[in-house]
């Protein structure tokens, strides 16, 4: 079994994510720990810092990773736009460090404008330039696998590998593998589980694959479309998640659930992953 858990929402403070976890029995969560939507954003205070902190400590909850925000693009070829998500992806990473939290997830982004290789060099540069100026950074930079739509980049173990393999500081590297997004790209999680994990360990290594997004998915496999969807009412189904909740090799990775936010849903898909995994 796998830490599970839920994206918690920081509404009222960032302390109130600890509670919500708390209440749903997760033994991990991930947050925002700012408006994802906006590039001005404000720190929480040092008051709300530490209550979360204590919080956490108090708890059971093991693992906390935060997602990085939706505007951000380290692969854009606007130089204005590039500047900006540099920016709001070091507030991110002052905001986790202070925080305590494990890890940071954020999607590699898009090339539009530009060319995947030009995209693959922003990324890390973008990267490199943030841990220069950040020394002593603690928690983990995770690249997210995505779907392979349009220009974006990680639809492909490989492009994540070429990324991780540019940047200097690679032991702050790792990766989230999103089940729905891995299924969308084209890797058959469903009829080839252990092959995929198999490639996954060969181009980039099992040792990098600290999080998981756990989402069954509503297109279909490599239909590049990102849509998720509830745990065994999508188109990978329960057999693919059963395998992976009973996987020893991911007992202590985070299992964090982003299925399509609706009343009790949360509590249902964390039931079902608890049932899979103490199956035989």
């Amino acid at each position: 079994m796998g830490l599970y858990g839920i994206h918690a929402s920081i509404g009222g403070g960032v302390f109130n994510a600890i509670s919500e976890g708390e209440a749903l029995g997760c033994e991990a969560i991930q947050i925002f720990t700012a408006n994802q939507r906006m590039w001005s954003v404000k720190t929480p205070p040092e008051t709300d810092v530490a209550s979360f902190k204590s919080g956490w400590k108090k708890s059971g909850i093991k693992k906390i990773v935060s997602h990085g925000s939706y505007l951000v693009n380290l692969a854009g070829a606007n130089k204005e736009l590039l500047e900006k998500s540099r920016a709001a992806f070091f507030g991110e990473m002052q905001r986790a460090h202070a925080l305590g939290l494990d890890s940071i997830v954020f999607h590699p982004g898009s090339f539009t404008g530009g060319t995947f290789e030009q995209g693959v060099k922003n990324i890390v540069d973008s990267v490199n330039e943030a841990l220069k100026k950040f020394k002593d950074f603690r928690p983990k930079l995770l690249l997210e696998t995505t779907a392979g739509s349009g220009n974006s980049i990680g639809g492909k173990f490989e492009d994540l590998a070429l990324i991780i393999g540019k940047v200097k500081r690679k032991e702050k590297m790792g990766v989230c593998f999103d089940t729905a997004h891995v299924f969308e790209a084209g890797y058959d999680v469903k009829g080839g589980y252990e092959a995929v994990f198999k490639e996954f360990d060969k181009v980039i290594g099992l040792e990098r694959l600290n999080c998981f997004h756990i989402n069954d998915s509503k297109t279909p496999f490599a239909s590049h479309a990102d849509r998720h969807e509830h745990i065994g009412k999508g188109l990978i189904g329960t057999e693919f998640f059963g395998k992976l909740t009973r996987d020893k090799r991911f007992k202590e990775t985070p299992m964090i659930i982003e299925t399509p936010a609706e009343n009790g849903m949360d509590k249902k898909n964390l039931d079902i992953l608890r049932k899979l995994g103490r199956k035989s």
